[in-house]
């Protein structure tokens, strides 16, 4: 099973996409949109998705548990399962529901499996641009399924382009990320959807992308693509992301070198 799970897992989400997803893209009723936590919107696409996909995902890994974003949103504690034994599956049916139930793009369906309380592969689909990063912890990342590799490429400082999430940084943070940015070559606001900045990093397009927010299904997938790919995921003081880590505050890079210089440049006082 191990040696077809990343394609399994990928055509999962492509059938997700295409069945329930994409269908409803722009074609949301009002009733088809409701808020869960102020300023948090869900649709019957998140819901949908995960149904689907935590049901094929059971069947693929037998006895094995499943912990959605809107699972938790119904039962905070299904968030102990992080560090059970066996196998756990993290999913993100719909990455940037803000973005899709505005009818704008990027948004992205994710998953990542733990073992033991281990990550030990990802997937990312945004299946917009058609592009599926996917990878085993040991055994490197792939994009659309040729091999990512990001470990060697050190842009100088005045060439770094990557995100920062500023909004729910703490103001003296957010100030100081905002001034150190402009000793990069570009800092990005961030497209609300954190699946696509990952994708971006694996893509090379952005070198690193700062996240104060960590909820695990954002981040369990793309943290691990990341580091199969050469990357660096820790949070602001140095110390390496686990999804089941309380905790705010995430910088992530294409490299070591890409994380220490913006680390430098955007957090350090």
């Amino acid at each position: 099973m191990a040696d077809t799970l990343l394609d399994d897992v990928g055509d999962l989400l492509r059938e997700a996409a295409d069945q329930v997803v994409l269908p409803l893209f722009r074609k949301l009723d009002d009733a088809d949109v409701s808020e869960k936590a102020p300023g948090e919107v869900v649709t019957v696409a998140d819901r949908r998705a995960e149904e689907l996909i935590s049901a094929r995902l059971r069947h693929l890994r037998p006895g094995s548990m499943v912990v959605g974003e809107e699972g938790v949103a119904d039962d905070p504690e299904l968030l102990r399962h992080l560090r059970d034994g066996g196998d756990v599956w993290l999913v993100d049916p719909v990455d940037g529901t803000a973005n899709f139930a505005a009818g704008r793009r990027p948004f992205a369906l994710m998953v990542a499996l733990l073992t033991d309380g281990r990550p030990t592969a990802g997937w990312i689909l945004d299946p917009l641009a058609e592009t599926l990063a996917s990878g085993w912890a040991d055994e490197g990342a792939l994009l659309n399924g040729e091999p990512v590799d990001h470990a060697g490429q050190v842009p100088s400082l005045g060439e770094l382009r990557g995100a920062a999430m500023t909004k729910f940084l703490p103001p003296e943070a957010r100030v100081r990320v905002r001034a150190g940015g402009r000793r990069l070559g570009e800092l990005l606001p961030g497209q609300h959807c954190a699946g696509r900045e990952y994708l971006d990093i694996l893509t090379g397009e952005q070198q690193f992308t700062l996240f104060w927010r960590t909820l695990p299904w954002d981040h369990a997938p793309g943290v691990l693509l990341v580091r199969a790919a050469g990357g660096v995921a820790r949070r602001f003081d140095g110390v390496d992301y686990h999804p089941a880590d309380e905790g705010r505050g995430l910088l992530v890079a294409a490299n070591e070198q890409v994380w220490a210089e913006v680390h430098e440049a955007l957090l350090s006082s």
